[in-house]
């Protein structure tokens, strides 16, 4: 039966969160089919452009990754460490832990080295990358990172499960099930700060490896721990060689004046990134001398050097590049260190800029500079987080900057809120109503909200500062059918809570009882029942209080799904009841009809079959009213199952048969399939063999139109049991 999500809803989130099922049910919703679910085992980032040095911990690394373990004792002995997974004559263990400074060159050496493992064929069945963004703002969780790597082994959202230990499971199942079929995979982990957030990433068959990379050596983890210094002097002077002749083959400054590139290297630390900002001033200025920014570097003042944080051999170089960069670079840069989220899109920097167009020739500037990098996918950005500190520092050493600062973010805001709610308009279009505007179907939208999920979630959280908090409030319940259709819980969890909390503070009761009900819909999700009922109790009590009849019903109705599937189904019964009533005074037909079928469900949970039957059957003429087809098949298909349950199998069979005429109409191919399987029940029971065995394998076609394989090997099994011995 149906349980929705939402009260503004009508799109196609399907629910059975609170269901209590006695027989084959169907929840119905619009579904648009696609293939099965993309893996992202293809991973590996780029190589890093001028890579130099690091050979004795690229020696180790690949020790580390070696199937065979050839080299395991000499991994060992050269001083990379064996952990307590580091085995024994049976070759490395599975994890390896890269530790170091920030700015280091960590995530450099290690995709260098997976691509070196790669090359030799060890990781046939393909890599994994996640950046933990351990020393961020908010860092992944544990349980955000098995989120993250099960999607990218193919798993659907809906069949990701919510408890951190069945996650687990379910990943080191798909690890072993892919390491039969393809070989071994490389899980890489970057920028972890804690042992929590990697342990739950430890794969169980020993064929894989795990790669992290942390400024802590994260002895926990029982690994192979390679420690990884300042380069060398003579390292550092071939990166600031090669980066020069990468870009001019015939550029000899460096080897030229030697002595000026090894006095340029010692007040960069030996550091790659300040060595590499160091490089791009000579690249970017083809007339000066390497003596010349040596000199630079010495008299360097540095503005900053009241931060906590940051290195001030990256701060050196960074205060540097930003003095010589035109205006409208140092701008973008100062405005990016503001922008929430690791990365952003080039739609968000033009937002934020307030351009008429993108600025994608600057980022590229900024990007040959190395004060930006590129992120993730084309089109998205991304700033070092020692770059992004010293940023932030510029900003906030003036007044002005940080007015800049604010009117950008401002515009940032408001480009989220445009967009976010066209989005979110057209995840809860209903067919004939008036068509939202901006995005011409449900996969633009989905596409965007992916795109910016991390900037939008984090903007939510700008609501502490006083001048956004409407913004903010609006923002997070845009985000809220988004969050729950791909089940971001973590995320949804986050923004309802920052929504309550500023709503609260500002005497905004409204916007906090929509919040409050927001964050039920989530928590729900997520299996914190308890959580979940107080938060629409909070909700119903604040909308009660500000006289929002229709606000109050829809917290009922949520109340009441979340009250049935703890046990308490006649507190249910009187929550959906009481839904209706408010739905009904204040005019929304639509909403009583979705409060009807639940309280049908709550009805059905007492064994009041009589009332859950008349309860659905008002559901049914009351969509067919206002004309929500779908939903209206879908109280005729929990009729169906009523009526078989109650020995009615010819209305049974009528009432499915009206069920499956729409859902084929509409080509929803898996909710047809549940409702053949209801129909086989019905004929099964009725003693008609053959009919049951038809309409179980009609199942079985439907449920492999929608790619839902088990579900065909179900219907399959149940016409095959139907045979005549």
């Amino acid at each position: 039966m149906d349980d929705e999500d939402d009260g503004r809803y009508g799109g196609d989130h399907l629910d059975f969160r609170g269901a209590e099922f006695k027989g084959l049910v169907v929840a119905h919703g619009t579904i648009h089919q696609h293939a099965a679910a993309p893996t992202a085992l293809d991973a590996l980032p780029a190589r890093v452009t001028g890579f130099a040095g690091r050979g004795t911990e690229l020696g180790r690394l690949l020790d580390a990754f070696d199937p065979s373990g050839a080299g395991a004792g000499a991994g060992a002995g050269a001083g990379a460490g064996a952990g307590a997974g580091g085995g024994g004559g049976g070759g490395s263990g599975p994890v390896a832990a890269l530790s170091g400074t920030g700015g280091i060159g960590k995530t450099a050496l290690a995709v260098e080295a997976a691509h070196e493992a790669c090359a030799r064929g060890w990781f046939p069945g393909g890599v994994l990358f996640l950046d933990l963004h351990g020393y961020d703002d908010d860092p992944v969780t544990g349980e955000q990172a098995l989120e993250a790597l099960l999607r990218a082994l193919g798993v659907e959202p809906e069949h990701i499960p919510v408890r951190a230990d069945e996650r687990g499971a379910l990943y080191r199942s798909l690890l072993a099930q892919r390491g039969r079929e393809h070989g071994a995979v490389l899980v890489m982990a970057d920028n972890a700060s804690a042992p929590d957030q990697v342990r739950p990433l430890l794969p169980g068959d020993a064929r894989h490896r795990l790669l992290v990379t942390s400024r802590g050596r994260l002895p926990q983890l029982g690994a192979r721990m390679v420690a990884l210094a300042e380069l060398t002097p003579g390292e550092a002077h071939e990166l600031l060689d090669r980066a020069l002749r990468i870009a001019d083959p015939d550029d000899s400054r460096v080897a030229d004046e030697r002595d000026a590139a090894m006095d340029v290297a010692a007040r960069c630390g030996h550091l790659p990134l300040a060595l590499q900002l160091a490089a791009a001033l000579l690249v970017l200025d083809p007339e000066k001398a390497v003596a010349e920014l040596a000199a630079q570097l010495a008299e360097f003042r540095d503005p900053l050097h009241g931060l906590d944080d940051g290195d001030p051999r990256v701060r050196a170089a960074f205060g540097l590049s930003y003095r010589r960069l035109p205006p409208e670079q140092a701008r973008l840069l100062r405005l990016l260190a503001l922008v929430p989220g690791a990365e952003v899109t080039t739609a968000a920097v033009t937002a934020l800029t307030g351009d008429e167009v993108p600025p994608t020739g600057t980022l590229d500037a900024l990007a040959r500079a190395h004060l930006v990098e590129r992120g993730s996918e084309d089109g998205r950005w991304r700033l070092h987080d020692l770059v992004r500190v010293c940023g932030v520092g510029v900003v906030a050493g003036e007044t002005d900057l940080r007015e800049e600062g604010e009117a950008a973010r401002e515009r940032l805001l408001e480009f989220y809120l445009r967009w976010a709610g066209a989005a979110d308009a057209r995840l809860r279009w209903i067919p004939g109503n008036p068509e939202p505007e901006r995005f011409a179907d449900r996969g633009q939208a989905l596409a965007w909200l992916d795109a910016e999920r991390a900037g939008l979630v984090a903007a939510v959280q700008w609501a502490s500062d006083e001048r956004h908090v409407r913004k903010a409030v609006v923002l997070a319940a845009s985000l809220a059918v988004y969050l729950l259709w791909r089940r971001y819980f973590d995320d949804g969890i986050t923004v309802g809570h920052a929504a309550r909390a500023v709503a609260h503070g500002a005497g905004e009761r409204r916007s906090e009882a929509i919040a409050w009900n927001n964050l039920g819909l989530v928590l729900r999700e997520a299996g914190r029942l308890e959580e979940t009922i107080d938060a629409h109790t909070h909700a119903r009590d604040l909308f009660q209080s500000t006289g929002d009849r229709h606000g109050d019903a829809v917290a009922r109705d949520h109340l009441g799904l979340a009250l049935r599937e703890a046990g308490r189904v006649e507190e249910a019964i009187d929550a959906h009841t009481r839904a209706c009533e408010l739905f009904r005074s204040v005019g929304d037909r639509h909403r009583e009809a979705i409060a009807w079928n639940h309280l049908g469900v709550a009805l059905w949970a007492a064994g009041r079959a009589d009332e859950a039957i008349d309860a659905h059957t008002r559901s049914r003429d009351l969509c067919r009213a206002v004309g929500d087809r779908h939903r209206e098949a879908d109280a005729w298909n929990n009729l169906g199952v009523i009526l078989r349950e109650a020995g009615r199998t010819g209305e049974a069979i009528e009432a499915g048969g009206k069920a499956l005429e729409v859902y084929r109409e509409f080509e929803d191919w898996y909710r047809a399939g549940q409702t053949l399987q209801n129909l086989g029940s019905a004929h099964k029971q009725a003693r008609h063999p053959a009919e049951a065995r038809a309409h179980y394998l009609q199942a079985a076609d439907a449920f492999t139109r929608a790619d839902a394989a088990h579900k065909a090997a179900e219907a399959r099994t149940a016409a095959a049991g139907l045979l005549t011995p």
